[in-house]
């Protein structure tokens, strides 16, 4: 019994050892990183440098009424209004019952763009309010998109 005690205190010094010098080792790593904030600041350029500017032409939509079960195509259009190609990193849909698109090229200064979406409403009855998360290299990097759709309940 007391051996037991005894490799238990052992364990929880050793971890608490390990702890402290992890502490250390992290304190050390975050001075040298303060050190330096010059190195930071060409990295933080490069990024800028690469940020475009975008315009929704399309970024709330109300779709109307459909019956349930239905499929609904959902096209949100945007213009690359910056002077670098527009990427869109990504589309997040707010569920799983909408699917998004994203541009697989990005998109040239002054040109325009679109992110395709399917809604599916099985199960869905009522009204629907759902939305995209868009990401794109732009100052404001993300975006939230909406459509909003009445299901009629299947009879």
């Amino acid at each position: 019994m007391v051996r037991k005690y005894f490799f238990t205190a052992l364990l929880v010094a050793g971890a608490l050892t390990a702890c402290q010098e992890s502490e250390k080792k992290g304190e050390e790593t975050t001075t040298a990183a303060t050190a330096t904030p010059s190195s930071a600041e060409p990295a933080d350029n490069a990024a800028n440098a690469a940020l475009t500017s975008i315009q929704w032409i399309d970024s709330t939509l109300d779709k109307g009424t459909i019956n349930e079960g239905e499929k609904l195509e959902i096209v949100y259009r945007f213009k690359n209004t910056g002077e670098k190609p527009l990427v869109i990193k990504d589309v997040k849909p707010s569920c799983g019952c909408t699917v998004a698109e994203k541009p697989g090229q990005p998109i040239a200064p002054g040109q325009e763009g679109s992110i395709k979406a399917a809604f599916d409403s099985h199960n869905k009855p009522g009204p629907n309010h759902k939305t995209l998360t868009v990401t794109a290299n732009t100052q404001q990097e993300t975006y939230h998109l909406s459509f909003n759709v009445v299901v009629n309940k299947k009879s």
